[in-house]
């Protein structure tokens, strides 16, 4: 498998820059197309009237939502015809309760989405809904990228956890071209279970399949000596000096629903590398 078509969506001229890149330099280096999806978000209420209010007052909200799709669109453009590669832009404007259908009819024939970090400091209450679509609607793989994130074309480093689930397994599936590349994969077991068929050997299953695949990758067990598992695993990226987190998305159908409070919601909003999830 190869990532031949990328995708990314823009909804925050704030953010739209680093993404933007990382999208762009993760797209020449795998010879891949890139869908650039410039989105003016309609915060409007559908179905409510105001008192006073009336048809100029819609209008006039779509047609803020459609100025800054253009903006966002002129911005991808112009960073886009600088580079190298193969693109395409496209703008609209979608209601803030309807994004997860936009993103996920596009996100189903793309082979990796590429999105901003959903949480932290003046972060749009439309990120959440991006990644949701692409997701758990579009079932893409997704990967989050931090304002901060150094553009790294290929990671080198990379930090798999791992917990024996069937997501943390498509994770690996979906990343397989990623793992291939790197110098190490280190996959983390956080305090394997004392009983069952893998317990004297917490991933050796699943390093002999990566073997076999071409990856070169170690074991690391560690101890749950934090409160969360995402803090062992942001400071073990810092050990490790690692690239890239891949980890399965634990959830059902809603994005809030899956992770809030969650390991999945902790790394997004701390992770210090971009983090490669699926579900």
């Amino acid at each position: 498998m190869a990532y031949k078509t990328l995708l990314t969506v823009l909804t925050d001229n704030g953010v739209a820059g680093t993404t933007l890149a990382h999208a762009a330099t993760l797209a020449e280096a795998n010879e891949a197309h890139l869908d650039v999806l410039c989105l003016g978000v309609d915060r409007s209420q559908a179905g409510y009237y105001y008192a006073g209010a009336n048809a100029m007052i819609l209008q006039e909200t779509i047609a803020r939502a459609t100025e800054e799709a253009e903006t966002l669109a002129a911005f991808a453009r112009e960073h886009l015809d600088a580079r190298d590669g193969r693109w395409g832009v496209e703008a609209g404007v979608a209601q803030l309760a309807d994004i997860t259908r936009h993103v996920a009819a596009r996100a189903r024939f793309s082979d990796l989405v590429v999105v901003p970090q959903p949480y932290g400091k003046d972060r749009g209450a439309e990120l959440e809904p991006v990644v949701e679509g692409a997701l758990f609607e579009g079932q893409t793989p997704v990967l989050v990228v931090p304002d901060d994130a150094d553009l790294v074309a290929q990671p080198k480093r990379i930090v798999l956890a791992w917990n024996e689930s069937a997501e943390a397994l498509n994770a690996v599936r979906a990343s397989l071209p990623l793992l291939q590349a790197a110098d190490i994969v280190h996959v983390v077991i956080i305090d394997p279970p004392t009983h069952g068929p893998n317990r004297s050997d917490p991933g050796g299953m699943l390093s002999q399949y990566l073997a076999r695949h071409g990856v070169k990758s170690q074991i690391d067990v560690l101890s749950k000596v934090m409160p969360r598992v995402s803090d062992i695993l942001v400071r073990h990226v810092g050990d490790v000096e690692a690239d890239l987190i891949v980890m399965g998305a634990y959830g059902h159908s809603r994005f809030r629903e899956a992770i809030l409070g969650g390991a999945t919601r902790n790394m997004l909003e701390h992770s210090p590398v971009p983090v490669f999830m699926a579900h």
